[in-house]
């Protein structure tokens, strides 16, 4: 019991302070955003802010009871969590709830709701954690990085079956915990590129692009001429890059949805629509840059409060701090962000076992994707895809998934000192 207490005892504080800084700010901004003057109670379960309350009222505890838990289980359960998670997205799939064209839900009675995709990521990294910790696992390896990649994309393919790509989109942001366990840095460089060249084979005629990149290739090779290794790969990325530039078109018009081309096309500056598909952006921005320095007050937000900007408490509940708390308001939550990511790196860093470090990096990345496209999408710099914003956006599934993902790993941070995992 001693030994327990003295675990729970040990739990970084400041990290739980900074978790209830930003749950506070999300159910302050929830409040001004949806307020109902038939019901002013904040506790009001007829309202999403009374909701929240309870979201996060149960997130807490849940936190509690994580930091009670013993912690060599965390590793040894990390399958039997993979399976279950996964279990849950087939069954979504069977019988789930449509909601915005998405079938994410599972409905559990009294009006609340369950998205197994959101419980799937701190499943994923778990597992991951659990799988590159192992002996003679070296991400460098094809076998083992084929099944690290395998890990992270089964859950992939299922949520994106839903669809909902922008669950699936977050993902991929494991890659950089693959990049920490030693994965080439050149690896980053040719997924930047791909995604360069997706951009321009969108924006420009396929064939001018192609002969760019020959040209451009060609004058490397001429460079080069001599490392006739060199000019072989080369030859054969230019290869793969024509392969993937004709593949773009068959992928935006056959793959990619209507709604989301016309959202790529916004951002892209191909098409504008502010009073179709371009409206949530464009009314995002209104809202963020009326706020000017120090913002409009707290329920004294115009947009907010005569719903221009659909789902402003949930995808779009970054406008309401532009908006009421102005760029100084907004400088505060991003720093808090940065603080919190810095502090979970530095929290990974320090751990004696493979498993908490990669685990710790598994939680910096997810939470980081979030929060750089939930915010980009909102100033209009990436499309919109719909992922909330950590902590502060409304949701019982959002909330308590990043709650367990947290705080699993103040646990096991907490443990560092007695025990070393495999």
């Amino acid at each position: 019991m001693n030994n327990q207490r003295s675990f729970f005892f040990n739990v970084d504080w400041l990290t739980v302070l900074l978790y209830l800084a930003l749950c506070t700010i999300g159910l302050i901004n929830i409040h001004s955003a949806v307020y109902d003057v038939k019901h002013p109670d904040i506790f009001d379960m007829d309202t999403n802010y009374g909701k929240q309350c309870l979201y996060v009222l149960s997130g807490v505890v849940l936190g509690v009871i994580i930091l009670l838990l013993e912690s060599r289980f965390l590793s040894a359960l990390a399958p039997a969590i993979y399976t279950i998670t996964t279990l849950l997205l087939v069954l979504v799939l069977v019988h789930g709830k449509n909601i915005g064209g998405n079938q994410a839900w599972i409905s559990i009675g009294g009006g609340f709701r369950l998205q197994p995709s959101e419980f799937a990521k701190f499943a994923t990294c778990l597992l991951l954690a659990r799988y590159l910790s192992g002996a003679n696992v070296k991400v460098t390896e094809l076998k083992s990085f084929f099944i690290a990649a395998a890990i992270i994309g089964f859950p992939m393919l299922l949520i994106m079956l839903q669809p909902d790509v922008g669950s699936t989109l977050v993902f991929c942001s494991l890659i950089l915990v693959l990049y920490r366990e030693g994965l080439s840095p050149y690896f980053l460089v040719i997924i930047a590129l791909f995604i360069l060249l997706f951009v321009t084979a969108i924006l420009f005629n396929p064939l001018y692009v192609i002969a760019a990149l020959a040209a451009f290739t060609g004058l490397v090779m001429w460079l080069f001429k001599r490392n006739k290794r060199f000019v072989v790969t080369l030859l054969a990325g230019l290869a793969l890059s024509i392969l993937f530039i004709f593949s773009v078109k068959v992928i935006y018009t056959k793959v990619l949805q209507p709604h989301q081309k016309v959202r790529i096309d916004i951002i892209l500056g191909i098409t504008k629509d502010l009073k179709g598909k371009g409206y949530n952006l464009n009314q995002s921005k209104i809202a963020i840059g009326s706020g000017k320095m120090w913002g409009k007050g707290y329920m004294h937000g115009t947009q907010t409060k005569y719903s221009f900007v659909p789902e402003q408490s949930t995808d779009f509940i970054f406008c309401t701090v532009g908006e009421e708390w102005g760029f100084a308001g907004s400088i505060v939550v991003l720093g808090l962000y940065l603080f919190l990511l810095l502090r979970i790196v530095m929290i990974s860093e320090r751990q004696r076992s493979p498993f908490s470090r990669i685990y710790g990096y598994g939680v910096a990345s997810v939470i980081f994707f979030h929060v750089m496209i939930n915010i980009g999408m909102t100033i209009g710099l990436v499309p919109v895809i719909g992922i909330p914003l950590p902590f502060i956006s409304y949701g019982g599934s959002s909330l308590w998934s990043f709650t367990i993902l947290l705080f699993i790993l103040l646990k096991l941070d907490s443990n560092r000192m007695g025990m070393i995992y495999a």
